[in-house]
């Protein structure tokens, strides 16, 4: 089930970064849509096309008139954000450009071929990216001030879900609460001391000059979000880095030396300055994790297998043994329940998960748990590539069904709101299309446009 009123936002974030990477050949190019003073051109419209159509994405309607429509829209935002002076994160935006290249440096199987696809360097693609991800992101806070004061009342939620017919309810799929007890297995001092003295080596190669820190996190830097761009981590807030990792990199002055190293939670770095900007920096890092020996693992796997015992016998709840020995610092505190961290769930910032929401591990040891029982010890690899041994316990399993008003209030509350916030910002699009100078070229004007005040000019 997907939010509503989002299907504006969606594609617009896809503008946001298709327009200037597809390659625009055997396009003859022309003025379609002019917003204000900010042209549309035939080659946006056909770059776009083809990239939607390459992705496999269904197209609404005629694409002549769905994409040019979406990004005048945009234009619509992204003129008021500049009258409002409406300001992004650098931060977030570099952590978007990064998601974004990471993944098509997967799908393309490596940064050549990705370069090779969109005819562009990989340092040009970053940059337009940035340049787009930034007016996405200003597009999408813009919608924000303009809806954010919209509330439903609880009239208005039984009224939605009054009008919806029985046949479209929304269907909730199965989600599940799930507990955690986790053991950290002990890194050994030879572990620790190895790598240390592996990036201090690193160090006095980078800083005599003998090697290029790029080259070095290319080859053997451990964060897979870094490594193939030499280490680069891109523009950054110190607010958005780990409290002792950024008091050392903003302390840096000199970009030929590298920095003291750094332990943090993903593991042991260097950093090298690559340039200040106010309060934003750019930087090169290293990183290497600790690898779990295998006796450190047995180990920890014997602690849990005895708590295992403990907790079946009736002997310690579930709930005890995570406040005592847990070592998962975002559970411990609450009895061991994971929050939904994902900012795409309809559940997210809750206790409930679908299953594909977990993490695949944690999936599969509680597919096939009722309600209060518990898995046998197992090892979980984390999002951040470590290894910890642990116990997982289904606290609620809630089937799927469609959408009722006793246990999914929160639910249609959510989808009540962003249907009254779209209307607010449809009415908002249709006051500014009058206030806007529009053209459209004739070839462009046959439509039936989602928004007809583009023509009533």
């Amino acid at each position: 089930m997907k939010k509503a009123g989002m299907r504006i936002g969606i594609l617009l974030s896809l503008l946001c970064w298709i327009l200037p990477s597809v390659g625009q050949k055997n396009v003859i190019d022309e003025v379609v849509w002019m917003v204000g003073d900010e042209p549309i051109l035939r080659s946006d419209v056909e770059a776009t096309k083809r990239f939607l159509l390459s992705s496999g994405q269904a197209l609404q309607g005629n694409p002549d008139c769905y994409i040019p429509e979406q990004i005048a829209i945009q234009k619509l935002f992204l003129n008021q954000a500049k009258i409002d002076s409406i300001e992004v994160s650098e931060s977030d935006v570099n952590r978007y450009v990064d998601m974004y290249l990471s993944n098509y440096i997967q799908q393309f199987g490596s940064k050549e071929k990705m370069e090779e696809y969109f005819n562009r360097k990989y340092t040009q693609i970053r940059e337009e990216q940035r340049v787009e991800v930034r007016n996405g992101e200003i597009v999408r806070l813009m919608r924000r001030k303009i809806d954010e004061n919209v509330k439903v009342t609880p009239s208005e939620i039984r009224q939605y879900f009054a009008s919806l017919p029985q046949d479209s309810l929304p269907y909730i799929p199965t989600t599940v609460e799930v507990q955690l007890l986790s053991i950290k297995p002990v890194i050994s001092l030879q572990e620790t001391d190895a790598i240390k003295k592996r990036l201090r080596e690193f160090s006095d190669e980078i800083n005599d000059g003998r090697r290029d820190f790029s080259t070095i996190a290319r080859l053997y830097s451990e964060d897979n979000k870094t490594a193939l761009q030499g280490g680069e981590y891109g523009f950054v807030s110190k607010a958005s880095l780990d409290a002792e990792f950024a008091r050392v990199v903003f302390s840096l002055n000199n970009t030929k030396r590298v920095s003291p190293i750094i332990k943090t939670d993903d593991g042991y770095h260097i950093a090298q300055l690559i340039e200040k900007r106010g309060d934003v920096i750019n930087f090169r890092q290293i990183v290497l994790k600790p690898k779990v020996s295998n006796i450190a693992l047995t180990e920890a796997t014997s602690k849990l297998d005895s708590l295992y015992a403990l907790i079946n016998d009736g002997k310690l709840t579930f709930e005890k043994a995570v406040t005592l020995h847990s070592e998962d610092t975002d559970t411990r505190n609450n009895q061991g329940l994971m929050v939904n961290k994902d900012l795409e769930s309809d559940f997210y910032s809750s206790s409930r998960f679908k299953y594909e929401e977990l993490p695949q591990d944690i999936s599969q040891a509680v597919y096939n748990l009722k309600p209060n029982e518990i898995s046998k010890p197992f090892v979980l690899k984390t999002d951040r590539g470590s290894e910890e041994v642990v116990i997982v316990k289904v606290k609620n399993r809630i089937e799927g069904h469609r959408a009722n008003m006793n246990s999914d209030f929160q639910t249609i509350k959510a989808l009540a709101l962003n249907k009254k916030k779209e209307s607010v910002v449809d009415a908002w699009i249709l006051k500014k299309q009058k206030e806007t100078y529009i053209h459209i070229e004739p070839a462009y004007r046959n439509c039936e446009f989602r928004y007809p005040g583009w023509l009533e000019k």
